[in-house]
């Protein structure tokens, strides 16, 4: 009989990263857990293994990104607002509004598929992705 070694999977703590994600999650109800799930995830990047380090840049690069297109959108909004009152701004305004929308939609869709690789114990695929 041979006798085979099996050496343990590395798991990493799947703590923090959830918290990030929960963090991101729970700021569409009051703003200020996003910025706290920022720092978490840049506090804690550095000392994270290969998986978790996937996951706590692709939660930098979501925020980011997701914080440059909703400006994008809030700036349409805010000049088709004086603009509506001649009729010129409203499609600024739906535009702005829809892309902050989308935005908003697209940030979520992010969080759920991180918690999804980080839930199977995988590192996040495509860390430095635009897309999901």
């Amino acid at each position: 009989m041979t006798d085979t070694i099996v050496t343990p999977r590395a798991e990493e703590d799947k703590l923090l990263p959830a918290v990030v994600y929960g963090l991101y999650l729970l700021g569409f109800t009051n703003g200020l857990t996003f910025i706290v799930g920022l720092i978490v995830a840049y506090v804690s990047r550095d000392a994270a293994g290969p998986i978790n380090e996937s996951h706590f840049t692709f939660a930098i690069r979501s925020f980011w990104l997701s914080i440059a297109g909703f400006l994008l959108g809030l700036a349409m909004f805010l000049i088709g607002i004086p603009l509506s009152l001649v009729l010129i701004g409203i499609p600024m305004l739906m535009l702005g509004g829809v892309i902050m929308g989308g935005i908003s939609l697209w940030f979520i869709a992010r969080c759920i598929a991180g918690i999804y690789y980080l839930s199977r114990g995988e590192a996040y695929p495509r860390p430095q992705s635009w897309l999901i």
